[in-house]
């Protein structure tokens, strides 16, 4: 073998063996967020809820990412924008004489992707005052902004109606 092959073998040895601390530092760092992710997702979550069940909608939506490029799927329908999807939720929960209901989320898994990303999904249930309970499934899709945790993408089921007997 050649010397000069032989001191390059022993350069990228030193170099490989130099890396191994900052890679295991890098990894403890990936290792850690995970849990805080899923703590501060889940943190926006019970936030939304709280703001639902006090009637304010202008802080529920604030766990939405206010873009253009916001994409919420309901109904059959796919509304694209933040301020549309503001505009939808108007609509159907604070037109006039209408009641929000009270909101419950419950079997939520939230899903890191990567260290900025993650998805989340879980049932709701809304108690409205005439005793209706309409529920159904959604799946979140999340990025981590500078704002903090933000829901990109929401795409909201509803359960079908009970049939008449």
């Amino acid at each position: 073998m050649s010397e000069a092959l032989t001191r390059r073998r022993a350069l990228a040895g030193c170099v490989a063996m130099a890396s191994v601390p900052a890679a295991r530092s890098a990894l403890a760092d990936v290792e850690d967020s995970p849990s805080s992710a899923i703590a501060d997702i889940r943190a926006l979550l019970e936030r939304q809820e709280a703001d639902w069940n006090r009637g304010d909608l202008d802080a529920f939506v604030k766990g939405y990412w206010n873009s253009t490029e916001l994409v919420f799927q309901s109904g059959g329908r796919r509304t694209q924008g933040y301020e549309a999807m503001v505009d939808r939720y108007r609509k159907r929960y604070k037109a006039e004489g209408k009641a929000m209901g009270r909101l419950a989320f419950s079997s939520v898994e939230v899903i890191p992707l990567s260290a900025d990303s993650a998805f989340a999904r879980g049932a709701w249930r809304l108690t409205m005052p005439d005793g209706a309970t309409p529920g159904g499934l959604f799946t979140l899709i999340l990025r981590q902004l500078p704002e903090g945790w933000r829901i990109v993408h929401d795409h909201t089921s509803a359960e079908d109606p009970p049939r008449p007997k």
